[in-house]
């Protein structure tokens, strides 16, 4: 087969992470992005495009005679992009609208676990206050509500006081309310072609805003894999038991899940507990991920598009660590400040910075959403990848942002 025609879908740190590594597979001819961003625009050519909008991303594919598009975030997955990319006749990583309300839906994504005998947390979905207050009093504190619709990682509320958990309950249309599952999280990603899946490494991120998991929780301020103190065998034991359920109770529905499976664990007491399932990769767990993996990405995306990873080999990760630290903006997770000038992002020698949230104007990168760069760092050892990362967030100017100074520690 020749060189295979690119198109990746998004703009985030999670898309130039996936073009990076798109562009190192010698077996990636040309690499394409819609809208992408500055950073992404150094290693691919854009194009403008609503990447929520099926119609706009499948005509742009076709144009180019793409021969793989891959839909990074969310939105456009549960807007049906990967369902008219398909049905334009061209191979598509991403899951189709209903299969990816396995994270558009809270709700359904329970549904199918018990379905599939998924080991989780008990949860009841709330539509009233009468039923939200019920709910908070059978499982008790901490309090767990999650909005059952999309909200970008944003949606979920952990807290110890009532009334706060049963506002989070009253401001969305419908909530999940469950127990707290007690226990150190992990990052699971597995890739999947519909009918097999295979696992890559386990990462971990870091949900809350500041040092020592306090204030609000946001996206994720920074991730680092391979995980020295993870359970032998605990990739293979999720897979048994989370991920080859979970896809095959959705064939059986008629949804084949075809693009990667995010699976967010607990590991209680009792054994290894899903908290969420995410329809795409992690921000910032891909951006280790993809930096730590060894097999070249290309190949691997189109397997699980085309339905054959059965036959492809499966992923290797290099030796070494992978340490990413999130630079946000002043105000993020609120109303993050946008429009300021970044400088400081050239790459040393063993760190490099991805752009999550930049835009160019007048030549000058400035900072555009709340999560504006992931900086990742890399080495023989954890203790090295972190260094070399914060030595790097360290030269790096924006004006009020803030990270964490406790990523892998």
């Amino acid at each position: 087969m020749g060189p295979v025609r690119v198109l990746v879908i998004g703009s985030g740190g999670r898309e130039h992470a996936l073009c990076r590594s798109l562009k190192l597979d010698p077996r990636v001819g040309e690499l394409h992005c819609a809208p992408g961003n500055p950073g992404i625009e150094e290693i691919a050519t854009l194009h403008a495009v609503t990447p929520t909008d099926p119609e706009q991303v499948a005509g742009l594919a076709t144009r180019l005679g793409a021969d793989l598009v891959v839909v990074g975030p969310e939105a456009p997955l549960v807007a049906g992009v990967a369902d008219a990319v398909r049905a334009a006749g061209i191979p598509c990583f991403g899951p189709s609208a209903e299969a990816a309300m396995i994270e558009g839906s809270k709700a359904f994504a329970k549904e199918i676990m018990a379905a599939a005998d998924v080991p989780t947390a008990r949860a009841r979905t709330c539509a009233t206050p009468e039923e939200a207050a019920a709910a908070l009093d059978e499982f008790g504190a901490p309090y767990v509500v999650k909005d059952d619709g999309l909200a970008a990682g944003k949606g979920v509320v952990v807290t110890d006081d009532r009334d706060a958990a049963l506002e989070h309950a009253l401001a969305c249309d419908r909530v999940v309310i469950e127990e707290f599952l007690d226990g150190p999280e992990v990052s699971l990603f597995a890739l999947c072609d519909g009918r097999t899946a295979v696992a890559l490494q386990p990462a971990q991120d870091f949900k809350r805003a500041y040092d020592g998991g306090e204030g609000p929780n946001t996206g994720g301020m920074g991730a680092y894999t391979p995980l020295p103190w993870a359970p032998e065998g605990l990739a293979e034991q999720v897979m048994r038991e989370v991920v080859e359920p979970t896809i095959g109770e959705l064939a059986r529905r008629g949804l084949p899940y075809q693009g990667v499976l995010y699976v967010g664990l607990a590991l209680t007491a009792k054994g290894p507990k899903v908290i969420e399932f995410n329809a795409r990769f992690g921000d910032p767990e891909a951006q280790v991920l993809l930096d730590r993996l060894e097999t070249p990405l290309g190949g691997l995306l189109l397997a699980c598009a085309t339905g054959t990873l059965g036959e492809h080999d499966r992923p290797v990760f290099r030796d070494g660590s992978a340490v990413t630290v999130v630079i946000a903006a002043e105000d993020y997770p609120g109303a993050p400040v946008k429009g300021d000038v970044i400088r400081g992002i050239e790459p040393t020698a063993d760190a490099y910075v991805i752009h999550a949230g930049t835009r160019r104007v007048d030549g000058e990168v400035v900072s555009d959403g709340g999560r504006v760069l992931d900086v990742v760092g890399t080495g023989p050892d954890q203790e090295s990848a972190r260094r070399h990362a914060y030595e790097l967030v360290a030269r790096v100017e924006l004006r009020g942002s803030f990270h964490r100074t406790d990523i892998a520690r």
